[in-house]
Parts: structure tokens; sequence; C-alpha cells
């Protein structure tokens, strides 16, 4: 007992010892910096008022659904921004299309346009010199969102921080000059752009102009102004003179490499954004509303009812006639089960697409999902799975998204009564609810929403499962040749994986998942 007490203590003490040590540093005063407004002095802006002067009260929305055209529009809108970028990303990758990206924002700052750059800091391992030495380049400022104050070993930074560690960023966007904005679920990195080898993911964006795009850049504010938000100067070493020598010349042998998988030529080719200038843009005009979470819920300060899933699970309950979820990670949690259960059993066709198994790569959140799957189906929600290795169809959309070798599912979005698409960065499982913050588009297009609901209607990418007896799954798929496939475990796994999963389903940690 007495060396129990002992142990105890000096875990105790080591902690608070690492508290007293490794500080958060004061955080009430910083440089203020507001949004630009959309205005007629840019190019950009401009086009986009006249073309909202055609089309009052309605935003112009492309959806961006192929890895390359969604980096290309990226790229094109950084290119075409004069005044303002304002950029917010819970991971940015240290690989190819993440030095592309970062060197388009300082050349663009080179040029006078004014970049704030907000990250999480639990997706940006590696680019502390970078993240410096952009920040000290004029017109750039980087803060980072709930910051690790231990540099190396991050890890140790949970056993004195955990609770505000354990809630994250996850909004994604990218804003030019107030006018156009581009946000969704892709984070930057080479597997969401379907660039090389390895898995590639299936993911959803959407470009936005007009009156979409100045929510966007107001929620930035909020989120840049927000106690969470921490300039870079305050956590990492100043004066990283390599950083900018390391961009560089890892943007060079990115271009390099991005020039033989034709990459450069897709960006240069992409008309996503050139198009904004032409008689007829290829936009879809009309109503869009941005729901997001108040940045306080990074600090765990926020009331229920206004956390963005209330607003969500009150947009599903007014469906009339069917719901098509899709999201990476779907745990719906004992309350949500029960609400999507109900939507099925009023008469609501129900479905979710989610990661299967050997497609997911977070098989925590898999074991929790397998614990809905039974009273889910029993009454009436239908279930599906992505396959790693799909049968490609013809439809575009999933086709170019999942040219690798192979596949995963990233995308979030769902489709009600074929009328209204919510996509943004928020999966249905307990974090997104209640830990971390959370954006997307609300869009009222049947077009769109049709083009999503077809994800679900594709035999040969997915498993659909069914229960050959209560509490017995099967799992239903096409091969090449058309024929049925039946399942009667997890595809494609080993009895260990299973076994795994089996496991970590009796550890209570699904409130983090």
């Amino acid at each position: 007992m007495t060396t129990v007490v002992f142990l105890a203590g000096l875990i105790v003490a080591l902690i608070l010892g690492l508290r007293l040590r490794y500080p958060l540093p004061a955080n009430a005063v910083r440089r203020g910096s507001r949004r630009m407004p959309i205005s007629g002095r840019t190019a950009l802006g401009a086009r986009v008022l006249a073309l909202m002067h055609h089309h009052p009260r309605r935003s112009g929305v492309h959806p961006l659904g192929d890895g390359r055209e969604a980096l290309a529009a990226r790229v094109r809108l950084a290119r075409a921004a004069e005044e303002s970028l304002d950029l917010q990303y819970y991971i940015w990758k240290a690989d190819t299309t993440g030095w592309l990206l970062l060197d388009e924002l300082r050349a663009a700052a080179a040029r006078g346009v004014r970049v704030r750059l907000l990250l999480d800091d639990n997706g940006v391992r590696g680019l502390d010199d970078v993240m410096s030495a952009l920040d000290g380049l004029e017109n750039v400022e980087v803060r980072l969102f709930n910051p690790y104050v231990l540099r190396r070993p991050r890890p140790l930074n949970y056993l004195f921080d955990f609770l505000r560690l354990n809630r994250r960023m996850h909004n994604k966007a990218m804003t030019a000059d107030g006018a156009v904005t581009i946000l969704g679920g892709r984070n930057i990195g080479d597997g969401y752009f379907a660039y090389g080898p390895g898995v590639h993911i299936f993911d959803f964006d959407v470009l936005a102009a007009g009156p979409a795009a100045e929510e966007a850049a107001c929620t930035f504010d909020h989120y840049w102004a927000s106690a969470s938000a921490y300039p870079v100067a305050r956590i990492l070493k100043a004066g990283h003179p390599s950083g900018l020598d390391r961009l560089h010349a890892a943007a060079e042998t990115a271009r390099e490499t991005l020039q033989g998988q034709d990459y450069v030529e897709a960006i240069r080719a992409s008309a996503v954004v050139a198009d904004l200038w032409e008689e007829e843009p290829a936009l879809e005009w009309t109503r869009v509303t941005l729901y997001s979470d108040d940045p306080a819920k990074g600090t765990g300060v926020l009331a229920d009812e206004k956390l963005l899933i209330t607003t969500l699970s009150a947009l599903l309950e007014r469906a009339r006639h069917s719901v098509d979820v899709t999201s990476a990670y779907f745990v719906p949690g004992p309350l949500g089960s029960r609400r999507l259960r109900g939507l099925a059993e009023r008469g609501v066709r129900t479905r979710v697409l989610t990661n299967s198994l050997e497609s997911t790569n977070v098989v925590s959140v898999h074991s929790a999902y397998m614990g809905y799957r039974t009273a889910l189906l029993s009454a009436g929600v239908s279930l599906y799975e992505l396959r790693a290795h799909p049968v490609f169809p013809h439809e575009r959309l999933m086709r170019h998204a999942l040219a690798g070798s192979t596949a995963s599912l990233h995308a979030k979005t769902f489709v009600m009564d074929g009328e209204r698409v919510f996509i943004g960065s928020f999966n249905f499982d307990p974090r997104s609810a209640r830990l971390n913050t959370e954006m997307g588009f609300l869009i009222e297009s049947p077009r769109l929403a049709g083009l999503l609901s077809r994800t679900l209607d594709l035999p040969a990418t997915t498993y659909a499962l069914s229960q050959s007896r209560p509490g017995r799954l099967t799992w239903r798929t096409r091969d090449g040749d058309g024929n049925e496939v039946l399942w009667h475990h997890e595809p494609n796994t080993r009895l260990i994986n299973r076994l795994r999963t089996r496991v970590l389903r009796l550890l209570p940690m699904e409130w983090m998942l």
C-alpha cells in the first residue's frame, strides 16, 4: 500500500512539474486583423460581385469530387488572390502536395497578398521550422490551434494537459479575397488529392462564390481571434532561416515530381477558377448556409444548444422522404442511433455509407461502429461499407477519387429528400459531436444531391450489409463481371484483425472517437 501511494504521489508530482515547466503562453494580446470584404478592387471580387448582381441572395457552387481537380482549384485560387488568403486546416502534411501549396502561399505573400494560416497543431508534425520561417515573412501570419507547448516528445503533453489537447480544430477551408472559398472534408496531403501510390481517399469539397464565401471569411475571423489560436512565434523558437531553404528545395522537388504525374498540367488546364470569367460560369447559383461550431468549443466551454450537432440533428429530423449519410468515421452513439432508427421507422429511406474494416485507417472507430450495426439494420436503416479495392464504375466521381491501389473514405456529407446537401468536416461520431470544432455548407441543390446519392448505388464499390438471421451479418458486393459475392465476416480481413476489433470494443473509449 505504501508503495502504491508513493508511486501515485510520484506521478502526480511529475504531472504538476511538467505543467509548471511547460505552461501555455499568454494569449490575451495579439495583433488584430479582420477579413477583407469582397471588393471590386480585385479581379475575383469584381467578377463575383457582377455575378451576384444577376443572382441576388444566392451563392455560386461547384462540386470538387476529383482529387486532382481539388488540388488544381486550390493552386489556381491562391494564384488568383490579390488582397487576402485565409486558410484553416486540421492536417497539413509535409509531402508533395503539401509542399506545393505551402510554396503557393509564400509566392502569394511575396506579391503583396495578406496570408493568414490557422492550423490545428495536431496535424502539422515535422513543419515547425517552416511554420516559423513563413511567419517571419512580410504579409504572412501563422497561428496554431490548441498547440502542444512541449514540442518533443509530443505525447508527454497529454500527461499534464489532456483535456485541452483532446479538443481539436477539424475545420477545412480556404478563402481568397473574401469572394471565393473552398470548403469540405479534405485536409492537405497527397492521399486527399489522389496523388502517388498507396491509399487514395474518397473525399469531397465544394467551391463557393459570393455570400457563402463571405460567411466563410467571417467564420475564419472568429477562429482567428479565438482564445485557442496562438501566434506561432509564442510556441516555436523564433528564427528558423533553414525553414525557407527547406521549403524552397521541397517545393522544387514537388513540382518536378508532379510534372511526372501530369499534375502541373492538370493545374494549368483546370477551369474551375478560370471559368469564373466565362460568360456563363459552370456554377450553380442557389441558397447556401454555413453552419459552424463556435471556436469556444476548443476550450470545452460551450452549451449543448450551441453545438453544431444540435443544429444538424434538427435538420435531419425534418427529413420527409430520404436521408443519405456519408461519414468516414461513423459512431452514432445511443442518441444518434435512436434518431436514425426513428427516421427509418417512420418511413424515411435512411442509408449510411462508411468505411469497412479493410478500408478504415482508424480500427478503434470501426470497433465502436460494429456495436450499432444490428440495431440499425433491424430498424430498416441501410448500411454500406466502402471496399478497399473497388471495381471502378463509370461514375466519374468515384472512379477518379479512388484510383489508387487502396481506397479509403474520408468524405462527410448528408443528403436530405434529394434536395438539400450538407458538405463539410463533420463525422457522425462523438468526437465531431462533442470534442472537435466542425463546419460545413448546407446547399439547396437537387443536382448535387443526386450526384452524392449515386455513390450509394454502386454495388461494385461497396459492401451492402444485411442480416441472414438476427445478429448474423452478411456483406454483399459485385465482382468485375457483375456476379454477386457474399461474405459472412468482415470482408478481406484476417482473423487477427477481427479479433482486435472485438478486444477494442471492450475498452471505454467511445466518447473520444
